[in-house]
């Protein structure tokens, strides 16, 4: 037990020493991401700062070109005059003061009206330009406690000499107001050590090293730098911050010189993402190594317990086996059979199809044996009439009429298309169609069917409502297929009105999805509804026709194939109506 013990706390150990220098690594590594984001944020800071004082040196390098400032500064013109200009050009541009001196450095025009209040000018920024350079300097104005930075642009003389100078102040709390909300902590100090921009108030004029005053600030106090302890890990260095809450308690402090305006920005980056990460990963170490160590305890403890079964599980694995092998082999006989049923049903299946297309041809042959007297008819009527056409066509040719002759020509030419078309839909009715499903005009296959059935229709005097779509109405189905279930509907239905005085047959047809076909009669309607589609269930009387009852079962088969649905109803005014829904073409088909 004691051994056992030493061992669980020497791995304790370990796993506490792996997990703290992960989460240290994992620190460090971080550290780079964190250095590169605050310098971007820095750099953007500074060019952001950088670039709102360039505006007033710009706009004083401007003014400095103005000849009328260049008139004043020499003794010539009128001060207030030139206030005004000053004035405007201060609200344009949201300087705080635009101020005109002499060549001795004497304010003569200032924007907000009274020179007299300034005297002369001797900042760093005044005497450089008058020097005949761009000069900048940064100042607290003790009345008011703004922090001022200033360009002043010298005016030159026709003759050469420095005449006067231009000087513009800004107030960098309005700079500052529109960075003001920065996540990173960014602060500008001058040369001498004291904070005089930043996005944390907290910050201002602040001054490191123990400074307390300095005559360019004038009687304003300066206050101590934030506490901080600094310390490095490799090349960066690091902060302890102790500066309120809105300074990072423990921040990477990266800086960059502004030589343009004469200061130094500096950021304090947070760490608490990348410490996140160095105690995720500590975390995350220290649960590995506790999971494995837990893993192998267990697996020692269980190598102890395991080893006294190992001779009762030896047996139990012959067993097993020996029930495998005989298992292995009723399965195998069990594929065997199941691959010779799955044989034979697909042998029962190719047979029943082959079955059914043989009773579907069947069936076309019936129907066309039915109309076989009526076709007769059909073929005979326009023979006849040829003959008859002929003759007088040759009678008139030889009384000198070939007009006469022409009509009687024309009248043979539409006989004989007549019958070339009644011929031609026989032929594609009788043909056993072995197409794939695609895309039939629906409108096409019951006028096809409405021309077979022409003469009996017109012999049994039965009234055809049929009025063709203005459009065609596509859908899904075989052509040949889809003929067979209509001619089966519309043949029942002559079947059915056989016995009636009023015989009336309507096909509509109504678009959408599914597409609708409906056939209606006036015969007697349907006995028994539910069984219409059953094979060899037939209504009509024995003798009265040479059907097997398998017109609508067959239909029912093929209208399923297309993917539609087939029924059949009794109409409230007397006789059935039979409704096939098919499903439309796809509209990029149909276009």
């Amino acid at each position: 037990m004691t051994r056992r013990l030493l061992t669980i706390g020497v791995f304790l150990a370990a796993a506490l020493g792996l997990s703290g220098l992960v989460g240290w690594v994992s620190f460090v590594s971080a550290l780079d991401e964190v250095e590169r984001r605050g310098e971007s944020d820095l750099r953007l800071a500074s060019q952001r700062l950088t670039g709102q004082l360039q505006r007033y040196a710009e706009l004083a390098v401007v003014l400095a070109d103005r000849p009328e400032l260049e008139a004043l500064a020499m003794g010539r013109g009128e001060a207030r005059t030139i206030s005004r200009l000053l004035r405007r050009q201060a609200d344009k541009t949201g300087s705080t003061e635009i101020l005109l001196t002499d060549a001795q450095g004497r304010v003569v025009a200032a924007s907000n009206g009274a020179p007299e209040g300034f005297g002369r000018l001797t900042g760093v920024d005044v005497t450089r330009a008058r020097n005949g350079a761009l000069g900048a300097d940064h100042r607290v104005d003790v009345a008011s406690g703004r922090r001022l930075y200033s360009y002043a642009a010298p005016l030159f003389s026709p003759h050469g000499p420095v005449a006067g100078t231009v000087v513009i102040r800004a107030d960098l709390r309005l700079i500052e107001d529109d960075w003001a909300g920065d996540p990173v902590a960014v602060f500008f100090t001058d040369e001498q050590g004291v904070v005089f921009a930043a996005n944390r108030s907290e910050l201002l004029l602040r001054a490191r090293g123990g400074l307390l005053e300095r005559a360019r600030y004038g009687g304003v106090t300066l206050a101590d730098f934030i506490e901080y302890d600094p310390w490095r890990v490799s090349e960066w260095e690091l902060w302890c911050v102790q500066g309120g809450p809105y300074l990072p308690a423990m921040a990477l402090h990266i800086t960059q010189d502004l030589p343009v305006i004469g200061m130094r920005g500096e950021a304090l980056v947070d760490l608490a993402p990348a410490r996140r990460l160095g105690l995720l990963a500590a975390a995350a170490a220290g649960a590995l190594c506790l999971v494995f160590g837990a893993f192998v305890f267990a697996l020692s403890e269980r190598r102890r317990a395991l080893a006294a079964r190992l001779e009762s599980e030896a047996r139990a694995n012959a067993v097993l086996e020996s029930r495998v092998q005989s298992r292995t082999a009723a399965l195998q006989a069990a594929n065997l059979r199941l691959k010779g049923e799955v044989r034979e049903r697909e042998e029962a299946e190719a047979a029943l199809r082959r079955a059914q297309e043989e009773l579907v041809q069947a069936g076309k042959l019936s129907a066309l044996g039915k109309m076989s007297a009526g076709l007769s008819h059909e073929l005979n009527q326009p023979l006849m009439a040829i003959r008859s056409f002929a003759e007088n066509g040759a009678s008139f040719l030889e009384r000198g009429k070939p007009e006469r002759a022409a009509e009687n020509l024309s009248r043979i030419s539409d006989l004989a298309r007549r019958m070339g078309r009644i011929i031609r839909n026989l032929r594609a009715f009788a043909r056993q169609e072995s197409a794939p499903i695609g895309e039939v005009d629906l409108g096409a296959v019951v006028a096809t069917v409405l021309e077979m059935v022409e003469g009996r229709v017109a012999r049994d005097g039965v009234r055809v409502s049929w009025q063709p779509p203005a459009h065609p109405v596509r859908v899904r189905g075989g052509e040949v297929r889809l003929q067979q279930v209509v001619l089966n509907l519309v043949s029942n239905g002559l079947d059915a009105m056989a016995e009636r005085d009023d015989k009336r047959l309507d096909l509509t047809i109504e678009p959408g999805d599914p597409v609708r076909l409906r056939v209606a009669d006036s015969g007697p309607g349907i006995a028994e509804p539910d069984r219409i589609f059953d094979p060899f269930y037939s209504t009509k009387e024995v003798g009265a026709s040479e059907g097997m009852g398998l017109g609508l079962s067959i239909s029912y088969g093929l209208v399923q194939s297309f993917g539609g649905q087939i029924r059949g109803v009794n109409r409230s005014g007397g006789g059935a109506e039979f409704t096939v829904e098919l499903a439309p073409a796809e509209q990029e088909a149909v276009a």
